[in-house]
Protein backbone atom coordinates (compact mmCIF):
# COMPACT_ATOMS: atom_id res chain seq x y z
CA UNK A 1 0.00 0.00 0.00
CA UNK A 2 2.79 2.44 0.93
CA UNK A 3 4.52 1.68 -2.35
CA UNK A 4 1.30 2.43 -4.26
CA UNK A 5 0.77 5.73 -2.42
CA UNK A 6 4.38 6.78 -3.08
CA UNK A 7 3.96 6.04 -6.79
CA UNK A 8 0.68 7.98 -6.89
CA UNK A 9 2.25 10.99 -5.18
CA UNK A 10 5.17 10.90 -7.60
CA UNK A 11 2.83 10.87 -10.59
CA UNK A 12 0.78 13.76 -9.20
CA UNK A 13 3.98 15.73 -8.52
CA UNK A 14 5.29 15.02 -12.02
CA UNK A 15 2.04 16.17 -13.62
CA UNK A 16 2.00 19.36 -11.54
CA UNK A 17 5.59 20.18 -12.50
CA UNK A 18 4.85 19.54 -16.17
CA UNK A 19 1.77 21.75 -15.95
CA UNK A 20 3.92 24.67 -14.77
CA UNK A 21 5.71 24.92 -18.09
CA UNK A 22 4.32 27.70 -20.23
CA UNK A 23 6.40 29.27 -22.98
CA UNK A 24 6.50 33.04 -23.22
CA UNK A 25 4.22 34.68 -25.77
CA UNK A 26 5.74 38.16 -25.54
CA UNK A 27 8.97 39.79 -24.36
CA UNK A 28 6.86 41.67 -21.83
CA UNK A 29 6.69 38.53 -19.70
CA UNK A 30 10.45 37.96 -19.15
CA UNK A 31 11.01 41.73 -18.84
CA UNK A 32 8.50 41.79 -16.02
CA UNK A 33 10.19 38.77 -14.41
CA UNK A 34 13.57 40.54 -14.58
CA UNK A 35 12.19 43.61 -12.85
CA UNK A 36 10.81 41.50 -10.02
CA UNK A 37 14.01 39.43 -9.70
CA UNK A 38 16.22 42.50 -9.33
CA UNK A 39 14.40 43.39 -6.12
CA UNK A 40 15.57 40.10 -4.56
CA UNK A 41 19.28 40.42 -5.39
CA UNK A 42 20.89 42.81 -2.96
CA UNK A 43 24.40 43.95 -2.16
CA UNK A 44 25.54 42.86 1.32
CA UNK A 45 26.35 45.60 3.83
CA UNK A 46 29.34 45.62 6.14
CA UNK A 47 30.21 47.10 9.50
CA UNK A 48 32.11 50.38 9.29
CA UNK A 49 35.48 49.05 10.40
CA UNK A 50 38.79 48.61 8.55
CA UNK A 51 41.63 46.15 9.01
CA UNK A 52 44.79 47.04 7.10
CA UNK A 53 46.72 43.88 6.21
CA UNK A 54 50.05 45.65 6.76
CA UNK A 55 49.04 46.01 10.42
CA UNK A 56 49.15 42.21 10.55
CA UNK A 57 52.65 41.94 9.14
CA UNK A 58 51.98 41.94 5.40
CA UNK A 59 54.67 43.30 3.08
CA UNK A 60 53.79 44.45 -0.44
CA UNK A 61 57.17 43.70 -2.01
CA UNK A 62 55.95 40.93 -4.32
CA UNK A 63 58.32 38.45 -2.66
CA UNK A 64 57.26 38.00 0.96
CA UNK A 65 54.55 35.39 1.43
CA UNK A 66 51.64 36.99 3.29
CA UNK A 67 49.29 34.05 3.77
CA UNK A 68 49.31 34.34 7.58
CA UNK A 69 48.80 38.11 7.49
CA UNK A 70 45.67 37.72 5.33
CA UNK A 71 44.42 34.95 7.62
CA UNK A 72 44.92 37.00 10.79
CA UNK A 73 43.30 40.12 9.36
CA UNK A 74 40.25 38.24 8.06
CA UNK A 75 39.80 36.26 11.29
CA UNK A 76 40.01 39.39 13.45
CA UNK A 77 37.59 41.25 11.20
CA UNK A 78 35.15 38.35 11.36
CA UNK A 79 35.48 37.91 15.14
CA UNK A 80 34.75 41.57 15.78
CA UNK A 81 31.60 41.65 13.67
CA UNK A 82 32.95 42.24 10.18
CA UNK A 83 34.13 45.11 8.04
CA UNK A 84 36.71 45.72 5.33
CA UNK A 85 40.09 44.02 5.15
CA UNK A 86 42.15 46.56 3.23
CA UNK A 87 44.91 45.68 0.78
CA UNK A 88 46.96 48.89 0.22
CA UNK A 89 49.07 49.79 -2.81
CA UNK A 90 51.74 47.17 -3.45
CA UNK A 91 52.13 43.57 -4.61
CA UNK A 92 51.15 41.09 -1.90
CA UNK A 93 52.17 37.48 -2.51
CA UNK A 94 50.00 34.89 -0.77
CA UNK A 95 48.67 31.37 -0.77
CA UNK A 96 44.96 30.55 -0.55
CA UNK A 97 42.70 33.14 1.08
CA UNK A 98 39.69 31.95 3.07
CA UNK A 99 36.87 34.52 3.28
CA UNK A 100 34.80 34.51 6.46
CA UNK A 101 31.31 35.88 7.03
CA UNK A 102 30.82 39.65 7.07
CA UNK A 103 34.24 40.32 5.54
CA UNK A 104 34.80 42.53 2.50
CA UNK A 105 38.28 41.96 1.07
CA UNK A 106 38.97 45.38 -0.44
CA UNK A 107 41.80 46.02 -2.91
CA UNK A 108 42.88 49.63 -3.01
CA UNK A 109 43.75 51.16 -6.36
CA UNK A 110 47.31 50.17 -7.23
CA UNK A 111 47.21 46.99 -5.16
CA UNK A 112 47.77 43.46 -6.42
CA UNK A 113 47.18 40.17 -4.66
CA UNK A 114 49.65 37.84 -6.36
CA UNK A 115 48.95 34.18 -5.72
CA UNK A 116 51.66 31.63 -5.02
CA UNK A 117 52.66 29.06 -7.63
CA UNK A 118 53.44 26.52 -4.91
CA UNK A 119 50.66 23.94 -4.62
CA UNK A 120 51.57 23.47 -0.95
CA UNK A 121 50.05 26.89 -0.29
CA UNK A 122 46.57 25.56 -1.18
CA UNK A 123 45.07 23.25 1.47
CA UNK A 124 42.77 20.39 0.54
CA UNK A 125 39.13 21.46 0.89
CA UNK A 126 35.68 20.31 -0.18
CA UNK A 127 35.21 21.65 -3.68
CA UNK A 128 33.84 21.05 -7.14
CA UNK A 129 36.08 20.37 -10.09
CA UNK A 130 34.41 20.51 -13.51
CA UNK A 131 31.06 20.02 -11.80
CA UNK A 132 32.16 17.00 -9.72
CA UNK A 133 32.47 17.10 -5.93
CA UNK A 134 35.77 16.10 -4.37
CA UNK A 135 38.55 17.03 -1.96
CA UNK A 136 41.15 19.03 -3.83
CA UNK A 137 43.23 22.18 -3.68
CA UNK A 138 41.45 25.20 -2.29
CA UNK A 139 40.52 27.77 -4.86
CA UNK A 140 42.74 30.83 -4.63
CA UNK A 141 39.93 32.64 -2.79
CA UNK A 142 37.54 30.24 -1.04
CA UNK A 143 34.60 30.27 1.36
CA UNK A 144 32.37 27.48 2.65
CA UNK A 145 28.94 28.07 4.20
CA UNK A 146 29.69 31.75 4.84
CA UNK A 147 27.37 34.78 4.57
CA UNK A 148 27.87 38.39 3.52
CA UNK A 149 31.25 38.18 1.82
CA UNK A 150 32.80 40.39 -0.82
CA UNK A 151 35.84 41.13 -2.94
CA UNK A 152 35.88 44.77 -4.05
CA UNK A 153 38.12 47.64 -5.10
CA UNK A 154 40.12 48.80 -8.11
CA UNK A 155 43.06 46.50 -7.50
CA UNK A 156 44.15 43.30 -9.24
CA UNK A 157 43.78 39.62 -8.45
CA UNK A 158 46.63 37.86 -10.26
CA UNK A 159 46.46 34.06 -10.33
CA UNK A 160 50.07 33.98 -11.54
CA UNK A 161 49.44 31.06 -13.91
CA UNK A 162 51.24 30.57 -17.21
CA UNK A 163 52.56 27.77 -19.42
CA UNK A 164 55.21 26.90 -16.83
CA UNK A 165 52.89 27.13 -13.80
CA UNK A 166 49.47 25.43 -13.48
CA UNK A 167 48.38 25.64 -17.12
CA UNK A 168 50.52 22.80 -18.49
CA UNK A 169 48.74 20.41 -16.11
CA UNK A 170 45.88 20.35 -18.64
CA UNK A 171 48.08 18.08 -20.76
CA UNK A 172 48.02 20.18 -23.94
CA UNK A 173 51.24 21.06 -25.75
CA UNK A 174 49.95 24.55 -26.60
CA UNK A 175 49.89 25.30 -22.87
CA UNK A 176 53.39 24.01 -22.20
CA UNK A 177 52.89 20.30 -21.52
CA UNK A 178 55.45 17.79 -22.72
CA UNK A 179 56.32 14.30 -21.56
CA UNK A 180 59.60 15.41 -20.01
CA UNK A 181 57.88 17.46 -17.27
CA UNK A 182 55.71 15.99 -14.48
CA UNK A 183 52.08 16.94 -14.26
CA UNK A 184 49.05 15.96 -16.31
CA UNK A 185 45.47 16.02 -15.06
CA UNK A 186 44.01 13.40 -17.41
CA UNK A 187 44.40 10.27 -15.20
CA UNK A 188 43.00 12.05 -12.14
CA UNK A 189 40.15 13.51 -14.18
CA UNK A 190 39.25 10.01 -15.37
CA UNK A 191 39.44 8.72 -11.78
CA UNK A 192 37.11 11.46 -10.57
CA UNK A 193 34.61 10.53 -13.28
CA UNK A 194 34.85 6.93 -12.10
CA UNK A 195 34.27 7.89 -8.45
CA UNK A 196 31.25 9.96 -9.44
CA UNK A 197 29.73 7.13 -11.50
CA UNK A 198 30.25 4.77 -8.54
CA UNK A 199 28.69 7.41 -6.25
CA UNK A 200 31.66 7.23 -3.96
CA UNK A 201 31.13 9.70 -1.08
CA UNK A 202 32.51 13.06 -2.16
CA UNK A 203 34.74 13.49 0.89
CA UNK A 204 36.42 10.20 0.04
CA UNK A 205 37.39 11.42 -3.43
CA UNK A 206 40.70 12.86 -2.29
CA UNK A 207 43.08 14.51 -4.72
CA UNK A 208 45.74 17.21 -4.35
CA UNK A 209 49.49 16.79 -4.82
CA UNK A 210 50.40 14.30 -7.51
CA UNK A 211 47.02 14.48 -9.23
CA UNK A 212 47.32 17.82 -11.02
CA UNK A 213 43.71 18.99 -10.85
CA UNK A 214 44.11 22.77 -11.09
CA UNK A 215 42.30 24.98 -8.58
CA UNK A 216 39.72 27.55 -9.64
CA UNK A 217 40.26 31.21 -8.77
CA UNK A 218 37.29 32.46 -6.69
CA UNK A 219 34.90 29.84 -5.29
CA UNK A 220 32.41 30.64 -2.55
CA UNK A 221 30.66 27.33 -1.80
CA UNK A 222 27.18 27.02 -0.25
CA UNK A 223 27.36 30.66 0.74
CA UNK A 224 24.84 33.52 0.78
CA UNK A 225 25.15 37.15 -0.23
CA UNK A 226 28.35 37.16 -2.29
CA UNK A 227 29.47 40.41 -3.91
CA UNK A 228 32.31 41.31 -6.27
CA UNK A 229 32.95 44.72 -7.76
CA UNK A 230 35.56 46.67 -9.73
CA UNK A 231 38.51 44.26 -9.50
CA UNK A 232 40.64 43.00 -12.38
CA UNK A 233 41.02 39.21 -12.40
CA UNK A 234 43.76 37.66 -14.53
CA UNK A 235 45.90 34.58 -15.12
CA UNK A 236 43.74 31.99 -13.37
CA UNK A 237 44.90 28.35 -13.11
CA UNK A 238 41.42 27.30 -14.29
CA UNK A 239 37.85 28.67 -13.98
CA UNK A 240 37.87 32.28 -12.76
CA UNK A 241 34.71 33.17 -10.81
CA UNK A 242 32.88 30.03 -9.68
CA UNK A 243 30.24 30.42 -6.96
CA UNK A 244 28.78 26.99 -6.18
CA UNK A 245 25.36 26.33 -4.61
CA UNK A 246 25.18 29.98 -3.57
CA UNK A 247 22.21 32.30 -3.23
CA UNK A 248 22.13 36.04 -3.84
CA UNK A 249 25.21 36.68 -5.97
CA UNK A 250 25.93 40.15 -7.34
CA UNK A 251 28.90 40.89 -9.63
CA UNK A 252 29.45 44.34 -11.17
CA UNK A 253 32.19 46.19 -13.05
CA UNK A 254 34.55 43.23 -12.86
CA UNK A 255 37.11 42.65 -15.60
CA UNK A 256 38.36 39.12 -16.34
CA UNK A 257 41.31 38.69 -18.69
CA UNK A 258 42.66 35.16 -18.63
CA UNK A 259 43.66 33.09 -21.65
CA UNK A 260 44.74 29.79 -20.17
CA UNK A 261 43.06 26.39 -20.63
CA UNK A 262 39.53 26.12 -19.18
CA UNK A 263 39.77 29.77 -18.16
CA UNK A 264 36.02 30.42 -18.15
CA UNK A 265 35.22 33.93 -16.95
CA UNK A 266 32.15 33.49 -14.76
CA UNK A 267 30.72 30.05 -13.90
CA UNK A 268 27.86 30.28 -11.41
CA UNK A 269 27.11 26.66 -10.57
CA UNK A 270 23.74 25.51 -9.19
CA UNK A 271 23.19 29.01 -7.83
CA UNK A 272 19.94 30.91 -7.28
CA UNK A 273 19.39 34.64 -7.81
CA UNK A 274 22.50 35.81 -9.64
CA UNK A 275 23.06 39.20 -11.27
CA UNK A 276 26.19 40.11 -13.20
CA UNK A 277 26.38 43.48 -14.88
CA UNK A 278 28.72 46.00 -16.49
CA UNK A 279 31.57 43.48 -16.60
CA UNK A 280 34.19 42.55 -19.20
CA UNK A 281 35.42 39.13 -20.32
CA UNK A 282 38.35 38.17 -22.52
CA UNK A 283 39.00 34.50 -21.87
CA UNK A 284 40.50 31.20 -22.97
CA UNK A 285 37.15 29.44 -22.70
CA UNK A 286 33.49 30.45 -22.26
CA UNK A 287 33.04 34.06 -21.12
CA UNK A 288 29.99 33.29 -18.97
CA UNK A 289 28.97 29.65 -18.51
CA UNK A 290 25.99 28.82 -16.32
CA UNK A 291 26.24 25.38 -14.74
CA UNK A 292 24.52 22.99 -12.30
CA UNK A 293 26.81 19.98 -11.94
CA UNK A 294 27.99 17.09 -14.06
CA UNK A 295 26.14 13.79 -14.58
CA UNK A 296 25.45 11.84 -11.33
CA UNK A 297 26.57 14.65 -9.04
CA UNK A 298 24.41 17.22 -10.78
CA UNK A 299 21.35 14.98 -10.88
CA UNK A 300 21.72 13.63 -7.33
CA UNK A 301 22.10 17.08 -5.78
CA UNK A 302 19.31 18.30 -8.02
CA UNK A 303 19.86 22.04 -7.72
CA UNK A 304 19.26 23.95 -10.95
CA UNK A 305 20.86 27.18 -12.02
CA UNK A 306 17.94 29.49 -11.38
CA UNK A 307 17.14 33.18 -11.86
CA UNK A 308 20.28 34.64 -13.50
CA UNK A 309 20.58 38.11 -15.03
CA UNK A 310 23.50 38.94 -17.34
CA UNK A 311 23.27 42.62 -18.14
CA UNK A 312 25.39 45.13 -20.08
CA UNK A 313 28.49 42.96 -20.20
CA UNK A 314 31.15 42.95 -22.90
CA UNK A 315 32.65 39.73 -24.26
CA UNK A 316 35.75 39.44 -26.43
CA UNK A 317 37.66 36.15 -26.93
CA UNK A 318 35.98 32.96 -25.76
CA UNK A 319 34.33 29.74 -26.84
CA UNK A 320 30.98 31.38 -26.17
CA UNK A 321 29.60 34.69 -24.91
CA UNK A 322 26.56 33.60 -22.90
CA UNK A 323 26.70 29.83 -22.40
CA UNK A 324 24.57 27.31 -20.53
CA UNK A 325 26.41 24.06 -19.82
CA UNK A 326 27.98 21.74 -20.29
CA UNK A 327 27.94 20.70 -16.61
CA UNK A 328 24.19 21.27 -16.45
CA UNK A 329 22.74 17.99 -15.15
CA UNK A 330 20.78 19.83 -12.45
CA UNK A 331 19.04 21.90 -15.12
CA UNK A 332 18.72 25.65 -15.66
CA UNK A 333 15.75 27.99 -15.74
CA UNK A 334 15.02 31.68 -15.96
CA UNK A 335 18.24 32.90 -17.56
CA UNK A 336 18.05 36.49 -18.79
CA UNK A 337 20.78 38.11 -20.91
CA UNK A 338 20.10 41.76 -21.71
CA UNK A 339 22.01 44.48 -23.51
CA UNK A 340 25.28 42.60 -23.90
CA UNK A 341 27.95 43.34 -26.51
CA UNK A 342 30.19 40.70 -28.11
CA UNK A 343 32.89 41.08 -30.73
CA UNK A 344 36.01 39.07 -31.51
CA UNK A 345 37.34 36.95 -34.33
CA UNK A 346 38.24 34.56 -31.49
CA UNK A 347 34.68 34.37 -30.15
CA UNK A 348 33.07 31.14 -31.31
CA UNK A 349 29.40 31.73 -30.47
CA UNK A 350 27.10 34.39 -29.00
CA UNK A 351 24.45 32.24 -27.29
CA UNK A 352 25.45 28.64 -26.67
CA UNK A 353 23.51 25.84 -24.94
CA UNK A 354 25.57 22.67 -24.59
CA UNK A 355 24.50 19.48 -22.88
CA UNK A 356 24.32 15.74 -23.52
CA UNK A 357 22.46 12.56 -22.67
CA UNK A 358 25.02 11.86 -19.94
CA UNK A 359 23.75 15.06 -18.28
CA UNK A 360 19.98 15.12 -18.73
CA UNK A 361 18.05 17.89 -17.03
CA UNK A 362 15.79 20.65 -18.31
CA UNK A 363 17.07 23.94 -19.69
CA UNK A 364 14.18 26.35 -20.05
CA UNK A 365 13.22 29.99 -20.13
CA UNK A 366 16.28 31.59 -21.70
CA UNK A 367 15.84 35.23 -22.74
CA UNK A 368 18.51 36.77 -25.02
CA UNK A 369 17.54 40.39 -25.59
CA UNK A 370 19.05 43.53 -27.15
CA UNK A 371 22.37 41.90 -28.04
CA UNK A 372 24.95 43.46 -30.33
CA UNK A 373 27.48 41.12 -31.93
CA UNK A 374 30.37 42.10 -34.13
CA UNK A 375 32.40 39.09 -35.21
CA UNK A 376 32.10 35.44 -34.22
CA UNK A 377 33.28 32.18 -35.77
CA UNK A 378 30.72 29.38 -35.61
CA UNK A 379 27.15 30.40 -34.74
CA UNK A 380 25.17 33.30 -33.32
CA UNK A 381 22.81 30.82 -31.65
CA UNK A 382 24.03 27.28 -31.00
CA UNK A 383 22.15 24.31 -29.47
CA UNK A 384 24.11 21.11 -28.84
CA UNK A 385 22.67 18.04 -27.12
CA UNK A 386 25.62 15.88 -28.15
CA UNK A 387 28.41 17.59 -26.24
CA UNK A 388 30.95 15.05 -24.91
CA UNK A 389 29.83 11.48 -24.24
CA UNK A 390 26.35 10.03 -24.60
CA UNK A 391 24.29 8.40 -21.85
CA UNK A 392 20.76 7.46 -20.85
CA UNK A 393 19.45 10.85 -19.74
CA UNK A 394 18.03 12.73 -22.69
CA UNK A 395 18.12 16.50 -22.00
CA UNK A 396 15.37 19.03 -22.66
CA UNK A 397 15.82 22.51 -24.16
CA UNK A 398 12.70 24.66 -24.36
CA UNK A 399 11.40 28.21 -24.39
CA UNK A 400 14.39 30.03 -25.84
CA UNK A 401 13.61 33.64 -26.80
CA UNK A 402 16.00 35.76 -28.90
CA UNK A 403 14.93 39.33 -29.69
CA UNK A 404 16.66 42.44 -31.06
CA UNK A 405 19.87 40.72 -32.14
CA UNK A 406 22.28 42.45 -34.53
CA UNK A 407 25.31 40.78 -36.09
CA UNK A 408 27.77 42.85 -38.14
CA UNK A 409 30.41 40.29 -39.19
CA UNK A 410 28.85 36.90 -38.85
CA UNK A 411 30.54 33.54 -38.83
CA UNK A 412 29.54 30.23 -40.36
CA UNK A 413 25.91 29.96 -39.18
CA UNK A 414 23.18 32.19 -37.83
CA UNK A 415 21.44 29.28 -36.08
CA UNK A 416 22.99 25.84 -35.56
CA UNK A 417 21.14 23.06 -33.75
CA UNK A 418 22.09 19.46 -32.95
CA UNK A 419 19.31 17.79 -30.93
CA UNK A 420 17.54 14.46 -30.44
CA UNK A 421 14.52 13.42 -32.49
CA UNK A 422 12.88 12.34 -29.23
CA UNK A 423 13.72 15.68 -27.60
CA UNK A 424 13.74 18.51 -30.13
CA UNK A 425 14.60 22.07 -29.20
CA UNK A 426 11.09 23.31 -28.45
CA UNK A 427 9.53 26.78 -28.49
CA UNK A 428 12.37 28.71 -30.08
CA UNK A 429 11.48 32.31 -30.90
CA UNK A 430 13.59 34.83 -32.79
CA UNK A 431 12.27 38.35 -33.37
CA UNK A 432 13.88 41.44 -34.93
CA UNK A 433 17.22 39.88 -35.79
CA UNK A 434 19.51 41.32 -38.44
CA UNK A 435 22.61 39.27 -39.24
CA UNK A 436 25.10 39.99 -42.00
CA UNK A 437 28.33 38.34 -43.08
CA UNK A 438 26.96 34.85 -42.37
CA UNK A 439 28.20 32.01 -44.58
CA UNK A 440 25.21 29.65 -44.16
CA UNK A 441 21.89 30.92 -42.73
CA UNK A 442 21.24 27.83 -40.61
CA UNK A 443 21.87 24.17 -40.00
CA UNK A 444 19.33 22.40 -37.80
CA UNK A 445 17.92 18.95 -37.24
CA UNK A 446 15.16 18.56 -34.64
CA UNK A 447 13.26 21.69 -33.64
CA UNK A 448 9.60 22.16 -32.71
CA UNK A 449 7.40 25.25 -32.49
CA UNK A 450 9.80 27.69 -34.11
CA UNK A 451 8.71 31.31 -34.51
CA UNK A 452 10.66 33.74 -36.69
CA UNK A 453 9.52 37.36 -37.06
CA UNK A 454 11.42 40.06 -38.90
CA UNK A 455 14.61 38.00 -39.13
CA UNK A 456 17.08 38.67 -41.93
CA UNK A 457 20.36 36.98 -42.80
CA UNK A 458 22.58 38.79 -45.30
CA UNK A 459 19.64 41.01 -46.20
CA UNK A 460 17.28 38.12 -46.99
CA UNK A 461 14.29 37.18 -44.82
CA UNK A 462 14.64 34.01 -42.75
CA UNK A 463 11.15 32.58 -42.38
CA UNK A 464 11.74 28.95 -41.40
CA UNK A 465 14.30 26.51 -40.01
CA UNK A 466 14.10 23.16 -41.79
CA UNK A 467 16.29 20.09 -41.29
Amino acid sequence: MKKYISLLLFLVFSVSISAQYKPWTSAKQPLKEIKALKKHIKRPTFRNAEYLITDFGALGDGKTKNTEAFKKAIEKCNAEGGGRVIVPKGIFLTGAIYLKSNVNLHLSEGSTILFSRDSNDYPIVFTRWEGMECMNYSSLIYAYEEENIAVTGKGTLDGNADNDNWWFWCGAAKYGYNESRPGRQNPARAKLHEYMAQRKPARERVFGDGYYLRPNFVQPYKSKNFYMADVLVKNSPMWNLNPVLCENVLIERVKVISHGPNNDGFDPEACKNVWIKDSYFDTGDDCIAIKSGRDEDGRDIGKPAENHIIEYCEMKDGHGGVVIGSEIAGGAKNIYAIGNVMDSKNLDRALRIKTSSSRGGIIENVFFYNTKVGAYQEAAVRFNMHYEKAGNHIPTIRNIWVENLTVDKGGKYAVFSDAYESSPVTDFTMINAKMVGVQIPYKVDYMKNVTLKNVTVNGKPLTELKP
